[in-house]
C-alpha cells in the first residue's frame, strides 16, 4: 500500500472524556512533519499509567485522547530531517524522550530529558498540533507516542530502532514496564551482590525488579502482594519468599525488619501508594537503607512521614523509567534480550486481538494478569 505523504484511517483506541471507557475508532493519522516518524504499531502492553489515563489520576492530559505507551512496531514513513531510521525498521516507541540537547541529557547521571511530560504535556507534537483526527475533531496525544492506535506520529526523539529479529509482541515491554522495574533495581538503587531486598507490589513492573534484583546478585528478595496469584511468578523470577501483608497482625515493615538485620538493603515500592511507601521506607535499614519510589502516586497526592526515617541514614530516592537514558539503552536492552541474558516473555499473562481492549482492562482491573498484550 503506497501511504507515504498521506493520510491513514486505522483503528485506535479513544478517550473522549474521564471516565469514560476506551472507544475503538476509525481514526484519520497525518503523515509526518519534519524530525518526525510515523509507525505502524504491531503491538503494545496495558499499562497501569494507561488506567490512570482513563480515570484522570495522570496529570496533564487533555481528552479525547489515544492512549499507550508500551508498543513496538515497524517504521512506516519519516519526515523531513530523520537520520537515525528509515522505513520498514523495527522500532520501540519511547515514553520517555531523549532529546540529546537539554541539560540533563547532557548530564550523565540522569535520564530526566527536560521534554518530558511531566514538565511540559506531550498532549500536541512539539509544533503544538495533532496528527490525530477522529469524527472530524481534534485527538490529543499521549506522551507524543499513542500506542492504542494501528498507525501513530511521534518525534524522532521518542523512537528507537532495534534489532531487526525482535519479536515485536515481546519487546513491546523494554518501552515501559520492563524496563521502569529492571532499571530501578541496577542503576537507581545499584543492588549490591549478597544484599537484602523487598520489592512492594508484584505486577509487571515489580516483578520486573524482582528480575534485577536477581541480576544484581541479592541473596534474599522478598516480594509483598496483597494477591497470592503472584507469588508462583515471583519466585520463578527470583524471589527467595513472598508476604502477604494481610497475613499479619503487625505492620508489614516491623515484619521485615525481624526476619532480616534489622531492615533490608533495598525497599522499592511499586504500587503506586503513600502508605505503601512509607512501609517500603521504614522497613529498610535505619542506617543504610535505600528505598526507591517506582510506582506513580495518585495526582495532586503528598507525602507525610516521620522526618526520623531519614535522620539516621535511610535514603529515598525516586526512579524514573528505571534511569535509563531511553535511546542510547533500550536498543542494548533488547540486544540482551535476544542473547537470552533475562526473560520477561513470562511476564505476559494474555495476548489479545487489539479489539479487546476492554477485556484487557477487565482483566487488569480483577488483578488477573500481569502483563496484557494487544497485537494489531
Amino acid at each position: 500500500m503506497d501511504t507515504p505523504g498521506k493520510t491513514i484511517k486505522c483503528k485506535a483506541a479513544v478517550a473522549w472524556a474521564v471516565g469514560k471507557p476506551l472507544s475503538i475508532e476509525e481514526v484519520e493519522v497525518a503523515p509526518p512533519k519534519a524530525h518526525e516518524v510515523r509507525v505502524k504499531v504491531i503491538a503494545t502492553g496495558i499499562c497501569g499509567t494507561d488506567d490512570h489515563v482513563l480515570t484522570g489520576s495522570f496529570p496533564k492530559v487533555n481528552y479525547p485522547v489515544i492512549p499507550g505507551h508500551e508498543g513496538a512496531g515497524i517504521v512506516e514513513s519519516i519526515g523531513e530531517g530523520v537520520t537515525c531510521m528509515k522505513p520498514g525498521d523495527k522500532v520501540i516507541p519511547l515514553c520517555l524522550p531523549q532529546c540529546g540537547e537539554c541539560a540533563s541529557c547532557l548530564k550523565p547521571n540522569t535520564n530526566c530529558c527536560l521534554k518530558t511530560h511531566l514538565l511540559e504535556p506531550q498532549n500536541l507534537m512539539p509544533d503544538k498540533t495533532s496528527r490525530f483526527t477522529c469524527q472530524g475533531k481534534l485527538v490529543h496525544h499521549f506522551l507524543w507516542i499513542s500506542t492504542f492506535s494501528e498507525y501513530t506520529v511521534m518525534p524522532d526523539s521518542t523512537v528507537v530502532k532495534i534489532d531487526d529479529g525482535a519479536p515485536l509482541d515481546k519487546v513491546c515491554l523494554f518501552g515501559c514496564g520492563f524496563s521502569t522495574g529492571y532499571g530501578a533495581a541496577l542503576n537507581t538503587a545499584q543492588v549490591t551482590p549478597g544484599s537484602s531486598c523487598a520489592v512492594f507490589g508484584l505486577g509487571g513492573v515489580g516483578l520486573s525488579v524482582v528480575m534485577g534484583c536477581k541480576a544484581a546478585g541479592a541473596s534474599q528478595i522478598i516480594g509483598i502482594d496483597i494477591n497470592k496469584d503472584k507469588f508462583v511468578t515471583a519466585k520463578e523470577l527470583g524471589a527467595t519468599e513472598c508476604l502477604n501483608p494481610l497475613d499479619y497482625k503487625k505492620p508489614i515493615q516491623e515484619v521485615l525488619v525481624e526476619m532480616t538485620d534489622h531492615g533490608v538493603d533495598y525497599a522499592f515500592e511499586v504500587v503506586g501508594c503513600l502508605d505503601t511507601l512509607t512501609a517500603a521506607l521504614a522497613s529498610c535499614h535505619m542506617g543504610c537503607g535505600v528505598c526507591v519510589m517506582v510506582g506513580v502516586p495518585p495526582l495532586g497526592s503528598r507525602l507525610s512521614f516521620d522526618p526520623m526515617l531519614l535522620f539516621t541514614g535511610r535514603t529515598l530516592k525516586g526512579s524514573f523509567i528505571g534511569g535509563w537514558k531511553m535511546k542510547d539503552s533500550v536498543p542494548q536492552l533488547v540486544s540482551s534480550y535476544m542473547e537470552g541474558k533475562f526473560k520477561p516473555d513470562i511476564l505476559i499473562t494474555h495476548t489479545l486481538p487489539f479489539s479487546k481492549i476492554s477485556e484487557g482492562f477487565d482483566l487488569l482491573h480483577a488483578g488477573k494478569s500481569i502483563r496484557i498484550v494487544l497485537v494489531f
